[in-house]
């Protein structure tokens, strides 16, 4: 059975003060309504990770990172090394996030460098794929991601890849209010299993998470959730409204 995983990304979103109380609601939700079928995780700034853990110790929710860098220390000014994001006491990483790669200019050869210095300190990984609007368009959104999966993920081992959740995020469908049909989903979903399947083995293929990452909400998720490939999502606005996140969980289970 693949872990069933809906984590929430804050992005550039929320103080300390407001990042507490936000981990506080959804912590008693979660704690009233979950059912325990699914791994709930949050990910908030940097500057809440510490206090986050602190807050969701015992609670089985768990903490993640929205980037790191490659080293574990040296002279790279406002970076955090993965050392740094597992001492704050989160699991996860995100790497490859598309708005990393297009603003920031985050190369498949940066985000490979990214996910193994995560996975060597024991982070697990959720590493984000997906195409833009043109390349939907074009009809080479299939190319664009396995290009994007070989270059960041498949020179790891098998052990490696053991610790790596996918992110299918259609950029088209981010913060757009656009969301992709549950069929345009579950196709890419299956063709990422099946690209897994190729380059390591199927039974890998069929152990990986792959999560839905495009503008998910209460009210198309049970949708989405209902595909045979998607196993949760990377949830992004309705992440930082607790009611409209717990929402989302329960439509996993």
């Amino acid at each position: 059975m693949r872990t069933k995983i809906i984590a929430g990304n804050w992005k550039m979103n929320k103080t300390l003060e407001e990042g507490q109380a936000l981990v506080t609601e959804i912590r008693g939700i979660v704690r009233d309504e979950h059912t325990g079928k699914s791994q709930v995780v949050l990910c908030p700034p940097f500057i809440s990770l510490a206090s986050a853990a602190r807050l969701l110790e015992g609670t089985g929710i768990a903490l993640g990172a929205q980037n790191c860098h490659f080293e574990d220390s040296g002279a790279f000014t406002g970076e955090i090394s993965p050392l740094m994001v597992k001492s704050t006491g989160a699991q996860y990483v995100i790497i490859g996030h598309s708005e990393r790669r297009q603003y920031f200019g985050e190369t498949g050869e940066m985000l490979f460098k990214k996910t193994k210095a995560a996975i060597r300190h024991g982070l697990k990984v959720i590493f984000c794929v997906g195409e833009s609007l043109k390349e939907r368009e074009e009809k080479i959104f299939f190319k664009v991601v396995e290009s994007q999966l070989q270059e960041g993920l498949f020179a790891l081992d098998r052990k490696e890849f053991s610790s790596v959740v996918i992110a299918y995020e259609p950029v088209w469908a981010i913060g757009t209010g656009l969301t992709a049909t549950p069929e345009q989903a579950q196709e890419m979903h299956n063709y990422i299993r099946k690209v897994i399947g190729m380059h390591y083995t199927e039974e890998i293929a069929e152990e990986t998470t792959i999560l839905y990452g495009g503008s998910m909400k209460p009210d198309n998720a049970a949708g989405l959730m209902a595909q045979a490939d998607i196993d949760g999502g990377l949830i992004g606005g309705a992440a930082l409204k607790a009611r409209d996140f717990a929402d989302i969980i329960k439509a996993v289970g």
